[in-house]
């Protein structure tokens, strides 16, 4: 064998430190446009987005929830001059609200996206979309007749991880993807005793993992599934009802996505990200989704770490909101729009219905 390796790279020349590429992977933001936004629904998750829109500048100007306590403490919290209605429909009557923040359950989100869309406002949806693909075409196509944007709020598309690996494909850096591996092993435990978590059949496949079929769907852009296979395990040992071990294969012309969730790890937590391409890889690695503090980077002619700005509890809600807004003023249909969210949910429903049945399932 002569100085170069089976593979035609020496080990020297494997070992070498390169460059980072140049990936732009950090939140966008509007140059000019902060217009006036309502946030429809106060739950727990929405200091996650008060917070980050107060870090960004944007103008939060009401907030609504059937129980006014709960509003009226985010608002002191973050935004003392918004004012605070029980009924969301009188939000919807303000000239000064372009934008509306829609975070309740699908169920009780379904009537309030429609009637936003009436009132000629753009959105923002918490994920999951819709629980029906029907109903979602049906938003699309109401967004679409009235002209405004209707996005969904896959946070995970901006944690800084994800989207260094989402930009860095989409430029070519690696090639044609053949392979990705998530393996994510990490404590879910605090779910206990709520009975919106225990009663749920997928809570792995469909709560959680909707953001890595959302993931996944970005970093195969182009390339349409063709058949999933996917199981869930329940062992003894859990402290809540649902399965905590849940698996997804999914299959592509010439490539194929590995998803492999522990959600009952309460020792040794760890999630590892390895997107392989015909060019290079990238991996990602981290004590949990939201420290995932660099990207390695393997191309041809040598490898480099390179070291990542932000959070997913950060980026990610400032990078929905900030895309939103971006799309609004470019007049541009917003990365994540409620028509693109459409693939990833239909991916997602067809890895529970593989579940479900034990079976392969094919895609059309």
């Amino acid at each position: 064998m002569n100085e170069d390796d089976e593979y035609g790279l020496s080990p020297e020349k494997k070992s070498q430190v390169i460059e980072p590429p140049q990936v732009d992977y950090l939140p966008p933001k509007p140059k000019h446009y902060n217009p006036g936004i309502a946030l429809i629904g106060t739950g727990g998750i929405s200091e996650f987005h008060l917070k980050n829109y107060q870090t960004c500048g944007y103008r939060v100007v009401a907030l609504s929830n059937r129980t006014s306590a709960k509003a009226e403490a985010m608002r002191d919290k973050f935004y003392p001059e918004a004012t605070i209605h029980q009924d969301y429909h009188e939000i919807l009557e303000r000239d000064d609200v372009e934008v509306v923040d829609v975070t309740p359950h699908p169920d009780d989100r379904l009537p309030i996206l429609f009637d936003c869309l009436h009132a000629g406002k753009h959105v923002l949806s918490q994920k999951p979309f819709v629980l029906d693909l029907e109903v979602g075409k049906k938003l699309v196509d109401l967004a679409d007749a009235k002209r405004l944007k209707l996005a969904v709020n896959q946070n995970g598309r901006w944690a800084p991880h994800f989207s260094y690996l989402r930009n860095a494909i989409s430029s070519g850096l690696i090639g044609q993807v053949t392979s990705i591996d998530f393996s994510l092993q990490w404590d879910q435990t605090w779910i206990r005793g709520i009975p919106s978590f225990e009663e749920m059949d997928h809570l792995v496949l469909f709560d959680f993992a909707i953001h890595w079929f959302d993931i996944a769907s970005c970093l195969m852009a182009g390339r349409n599934p063709l058949k999933v296979y996917a199981s869930t395990i329940r062992h003894s040992g859990q402290f809540y009802t649902p399965p905590a071990l849940a698996s997804a294969i999914i299959d592509y012309a010439e490539a194929q996505v590995r998803m492999s969730f522990n959600a009952h790890c309460t020792l040794g937590e760890e999630d590892v990200t390895t997107v392989v391409g015909s060019k290079g890889t990238l991996r990602s690695r981290g004590p949990g989704l939201n420290d995932q503090p660099k990207i390695e980077v393997h191309l041809e002619d040598g490898s480099v770490e390179v070291p990542l700005e932000g959070s997913w509890f950060e980026s990610g809600f400032q990078g929905t909101m900030g895309e939103l807004l971006c799309s609004i003023e470019d007049d541009r249909e917003p990365n994540h729009s409620a028509r693109d969210n459409l693939r990833s949910l239909e991916l997602c429903f067809a890895v529970v219905k593989s579940a479900e049945s034990g079976h392969r399932f094919v895609l059309n």
